[in-house]
């Protein structure tokens, strides 16, 4: 078995020192190297070209935002983020690295989980980073206003149903930076309310409601128990509450404790499914990258009902699980590059009533 070389980053020596030493107690890893400031892991890992870095973010000198775009940029590594979700600044720049090209996040130590928990997170994250090949990028992505001609027509499939009324998305690994691109794409008057599913750690979920929103300048929340499905032209991003599933049933949105599905609180599948048993052929819905399989299945239910379908492609994809499950399944109407995926809900979403054309 090869040894994994990691590369740990972080300004408090105490924290370097305890993940170095949960990182020493598997056989399977060695720390190579250690930075304090965010110039030195840059310089560390273009000299020595780790398997992983673990990047905290706020960090002297260069922080881990600005040190992730750099690798990302000149020398692409697998980069999981170090960061403790108690401190909101923290947690907004947690996701500008993820946004940048960072794999996950994991949260910081903080004492209140069984002694040696916390140390197998971090050798099981470590070794999931390792596997993933990053994807090279220039830089972060942020908001652009788009205007409503921006979209270009493309060729779709023929829909059977009058007017579309949501849509749904789904994501895992990699997750937050492809929303981020999607919603740098969308113009502002985008006509649909869209229902999303991102599997993250519950202790960085409220962060990223407030993260996604800052940086689209969309109004964005969470799903509340019972209220209702919103109506074509209010214009949302409504998402699943930490560790719980999101669905529709009579036109409400549900907000449930049900069992995990795929190991998974809350499940795509789930969305998907239930939209799909709702809404039938006036649903979009849009599975993108991540690990695993949830999502594909339910995919399939919403094509399978008349609805529109989008698959993410492998070479824009962070981690190509998900989709690919999809693809098999022979779910997905389309299979689109990330860069594709705005343009092509606009020209879904923009379909004049009973004509069948887009605009």
């Amino acid at each position: 078995m090869a040894i994994i070389r990691v590369l740990v980053a972080d300004d408090s020596m105490t924290v370097r020192r305890r993940l170095c030493q949960a990182l020493s107690t598997d056989s399977a890893i060695q720390v190579v190297a250690e930075a304090s400031d965010g110039q030195t892991a840059t310089a560390l890992c273009r000299q020595l070209r780790p398997d992983v870095v673990t990047m905290d973010v706020m960090m002297p000198v260069m922080d881990g935002v600005t040190a992730t775009e750099y690798i990302m940029a000149n020398c692409p590594t697998p980069i999981l983020v170090v960061s403790a979700s108690s401190n909101r600044g923290q947690v907004l720049q947690t996701f500008d690295a993820l946004a940048a090209g960072a794999i996950d996040v994991l949260d910081k130590p903080n004492g209140l989980v069984p002694e040696g928990v916390w140390e197998r997170e971090l050798v099981a994250a470590v070794k999931m980073v390792s596997r993933i090949q990053p994807i090279r990028r220039s830089s972060i992505n942020r908001r652009a206003r788009v205007p409503a001609a921006a979209a270009k027509a493309v060729e779709m499939p023929a829909c059977e149903s009058d007017e579309t009324v949501i849509v749904a998305i789904g994501a895992s690994i990699g997750g937050p930076s492809a929303i981020a691109k999607i919603l740098s794409q969308i113009p502002d008057d985008f006509p649909l309310s869209i229902l999303l599913v991102i599997h993250i750690a519950p202790e960085f979920a409220e962060g990223l409601v407030q993260w996604i929103a800052r940086l689209s300048g969309r109004n964005v929340r969470v799903a509340v128990d019972e209220e209702p499905m919103p109506r074509p032209g209010r214009s949302e991003l409504i998402m699943a509450p930490p560790d719980r599933h999101l669905t529709v049933c009579d036109y409400r949105l549900r907000v449930t404790s049900d069992p995990p599905r795929h190991l998974c609180r809350p499940s795509i599948d789930e969305l998907f499914e239930s939209v799909a048993r709702e809404c039938g052929s006036q649903a979009i819905a849009c599975l993108l990258t991540g690990m695993g399989k949830d999502g594909a299945a339910g995919l399939l239910a919403v094509r399978r009902s008349g609805g529109r379908t989008i698959a993410q492609d492998e070479a824009s994809s962070v981690v190509f699980g998900m989709p690919r499950e999809a693809i098999a399944l022979d779910a997905a109407q389309v299979i689109l590059p990330l860069a594709n995926v705005a343009k092509t809900l606009c020209e879904m979403a923009r379909r004049r009533p009973r004509d069948g054309a887009y605009l």
